[in-house]
């Protein structure tokens, strides 16, 4: 039987790639602005590879503009503090290391559970490495994962840019080409 995060990065992965049965299903709850958008990846969609690990990443998105690592999370409570789990930390920052010498952008998604509306959000980790062209602003524009005093990650949902937004924004940095 799947767990839930199995079952969370299934439904990222179906919304990514565009599946028609699961953006209407996350259309239900949604409004106006987030059904837009929702509906627009299945005329762009990603081709999204399960690529799960223990020190990896949970979700490869490729398209012919723009690829992206992705790192699912969920949980019931608005905030995840890497710190309570070292494996955490230490995959946050093997994922740094990776994408700053590939110049990707280390993406995690973070799904509230129970949330009517759009429940998902997008961060991406701090990185010393600033991209380049949209890979650049689409860097600027994503917010990043906090730093507390301690040095650790936390990632605070209500932070996060809602995957409808950041949806529609690929569409529009994709339609400037």
């Amino acid at each position: 039987m799947a767990t839930a995060g199995d079952r969370y990065e299934r439904e990222l992965k179906y919304l990514l790639a565009g599946d028609e049965k699961t953006v209407k299903g996350m259309l239900k709850t949604c409004d106006d602005d987030e059904k837009r958008a929702y509906s627009s990846i299945m005329d762009n969609p990603f081709v999204v590879i399960r690529a799960a690990g223990s020190l990896g990443v949970d979700l490869v998105a490729l398209r012919w503009d723009f690829s992206f690592p992705i790192e699912v999370k969920s949980s019931a409570e608005g905030v995840v503090r890497f710190s309570k789990n070292q494996r955490l930390t230490e995959q946050a920052e093997h994922m740094i290391c990776d994408c700053q010498r590939s110049s990707l952008i280390p993406i995690y998604a973070f799904r509230l559970k129970g949330y009517r509306g759009d429940p998902w959000r997008i961060f991406a980790l701090p990185m010393e490495r600033v991209m380049k062209g949209k890979m650049g602003i689409i860097q600027r524009t994503i917010p990043t994962i906090e730093v507390n005093s301690n040095g650790n990650f936390v990632m605070r949902w209500e932070s996060g840019m809602k995957l409808s937004k950041f949806i529609d924004y690929m569409g529009v940095l994709t339609h400037d080409e």
